[in-house]
């Protein structure tokens, strides 16, 4: 009897340490468009799965194009692809037409994401409405009170990336592609924290546009057409920035790179200008309403254009709150002890 109870309890360890060892492993689903893998859609494979978890769950996409409208709702996902340029998530989506049928902007973009601690890597996100545009089109907008009408342009607010209440996203090795507006828009004033590495993101006006806390590290981006490439809303807390280090930045002739509405803190450390790039400062546009608390904040360190420097962006980290040092900038600078991107 005795022996039978030791023989029970062991079991009963090792049962424990199997089901914890199971429970603590990273669960991985592989997506694929020749449906030989566990799903066929991207999301298909989020919908498989449960809301949260303690451990990052893997939907690793193989190559090929997904003609999907992504809403990710769920915590702790990677959705990690084959290659960057042959793993492409892309819909047709202008967002003036969106409003036009609703009342919010949850599922404007090819990825609606309201979930935290989401990591894209190895990824093509593209809103292809702007490149896809013959002419202007007229339509219906039953959210117009006045004409009930609407035209929809190649360059309007086109986004690939839409978050809602999202903190802790990070995307590496990433290509956001978008002609219109609002290409990559993280948006959560209040405690959003968004981490890009190594990314190419492209658009329209304002198509880099984060809020909250967000630092982009060797990205590129590349501007088609606007009155400005990066944009900024720091209004709720006055530590809130956005950081850009070691990027490229490059468009049409005579682009403009940056402009904010509300409150906002720019850092560009290590950047470099193409030529054709216009000789105006990040600016502020004065909106009516919008009280500006903490005075313009735009700083640079070792910025360079092709073809020779403007003035205006002469080393300034000195007038930076606190002073930093250029080689103190970095993640753990940006988020503190909330967030280190990475290694989480």
């Amino acid at each position: 009897m005795q022996g039978n109870r030791i023989y029970k309890f062991y079991c009963l360890i090792i049962f424990s340490l199997l089901s914890f060892t199971l429970y603590s492993q990273a669960v991985r689903i592989i997506v694929s468009k020749t449906g030989k893998d566990n799903y066929k859609s991207i999301q298909g494979a989020l919908n498989s799965l449960p809301d949260t978890a303690s451990v990052p769950r893997i939907i690793f996409v193989r190559n090929g194009i997904y003609k999907e409208k992504l809403y990710i709702e769920k915590h702790n996902i990677v959705i990690q692809g084959e290659d960057r340029e042959k793993t492409i998530i892309t819909q047709s989506i202008a967002r003036d037409a969106w409003r036009c049928r609703h009342n919010e902007d949850w599922g404007v973009a090819t990825m609606n994401v309201d979930g935290n601690d989401i990591t894209l890597k190895n990824l093509t996100v593209t809103n292809s409405y702007g490149f896809d545009w013959k002419k202007d089109e007229t339509i219906y907008c039953a959210t117009d009170t006045i004409t009930k009408q609407k035209t929809i342009a190649k360059n309007g607010h086109q986004m690939a990336l839409r978050t809602m209440n999202t903190t802790r996203l990070r995307a590496i090795n990433c290509h956001f592609k978008a002609f219109g507006g609002d290409t990559v828009s993280p948006w959560n004033v209040d405690n959003g924290m968004f981490y890009f590495k190594n990314c190419v993101l492209e658009g329209g006006v304002d198509f880099y546009c984060p809020r909250g806390w967000a630092f982009a590290e060797d990205c590129e981006f590349i501007s088609h057409s606007g009155t400005a490439a990066i944009w900024h809303d720091g209004s709720r807390h006055e530590d809130s920035k956005t950081i850009l280090k070691n990027c490229s930045f490059k468009g049409f002739d005579g682009f403009k790179l940056g402009r904010y509405h509300r409150d906002a803190q720019f850092y560009l450390v290590n950047c470099s200008f193409a030529e054709n790039m216009a000789d105006e400062a990040i600016y502020r546009v004065p909106v009516q309403g919008n009280v500006i608390q903490w005075g313009h904040r735009v700083y640079y360190y070792n910025c360079h254009r092709k073809g020779g420097d403007y003035a205006w962006y002469t080393n300034n980290l000195s007038s930076a709150p606190g002073s930093p040092d250029h080689t103190a900038i970095n993640a753990h600078w940006v988020f503190g002890t909330k967030w280190n991107p990475v290694t989480n």
